[in-house]
């Protein structure tokens, strides 16, 4: 019996515009990109969202 293949993750950060939240989640969701969360900027007026998908073979 072998062992199972360990998943490899990709990562990716975008800022994201308070007035159009939904829509930038929905398309970063449509690229196969899971939302891990979401941090202030350096500047902490601007939102960053942290993003993880597996890597393709």
């Amino acid at each position: 019996m072998s062992a199972p293949a360990n998943t490899r993750w990709e990562y990716l950060t975008a800022p994201v515009l308070i007035h159009s939240t939904q829509a930038i989640l929905n398309n970063f969701g449509r690229d196969g990109w899971e939302l891990v969360t979401v941090t202030a900027g350096a500047s902490g007026e601007q939102l960053v969202a942290w993003f993880k998908r597996p890597v393709q073979p």
